[in-house]
């Protein structure tokens, strides 16, 4: 893999073999062995080139690598175990490096986002006293929607005269929305 790598494009038999006899004696069959293997593996793929293949590498160098590593460590009855010693056989500047991988692996930590204070809570006593009252739409007035039936069982009449000051009962229909538009009208005549 190193000499497919090394040359970073498609590699035959006869230049592996080429590239490796400047080193030492090695047979012909044997690179073509090795790169049929590493075929097979799926680390290089080949095409035909006459009647011979052409090799190339799949993937990255360090990908072999980590790969080679994640075959190791998977193997091992106590992965921690494992990881432990590899971390202690590590020099200093490998530990940075592993730690610079984590930080890229798990990516910037952002802090999760300040929720506002919820200050006010509803509860079913301002649901039954609210009167969603009438919509001012440039002079015409849309009927309120009463919402007191519902939950309390109990549903009074609406007050004939519109005075509500000092009244604690549910019905609490002052503006124009309620069912006797002229008692509540405001000093603007709405």
């Amino acid at each position: 893999m190193t000499r497919v790598w090394k040359w970073n494009r498609p590699v035959t038999v006869r230049e592996v073999l080429e590239d490796l006899q400047q080193e030492r004696s090695i047979a012909y069959t044997t690179v073509m062995t090795v790169l049929d293997n590493l075929h097979q593996k799926g680390w290089v793929r080949r095409e035909a080139e006459g009647r011979a293949y052409r090799y190339e590498a799949v993937s990255t160098r360090a990908a072999y690598a980590a790969a080679l590593m994640n075959d190791a460590w998977s193997q091992s009855d106590n992965p921690a175990a494992a990881l432990v010693a590899f971390f202690g056989m590590m020099s200093e500047e490998q530990r940075t490096a592993l730690r610079d991988a984590v930080r890229i692996v798990q990516g910037p930590e952002t802090p999760e986002p300040a929720q506002p204070p919820d200050t006010r809570r509803v509860t079913s006593a301002d649901t039954e006293s609210a009167d969603t009252g009438g919509t001012d739409t440039g002079g015409t007035d849309t009927p309120a929607t009463d919402t007191r039936s519902t939950d309390t069982g109990t549903d009074t009449a609406p007050h004939a005269s519109g005075d509500t000051s000092g009244d604690t009962s549910p019905d609490t229909r002052a503006d124009t929305g309620s069912e006797n538009p002229g008692a509540a009208q405001g000093p603007d005549g709405r």
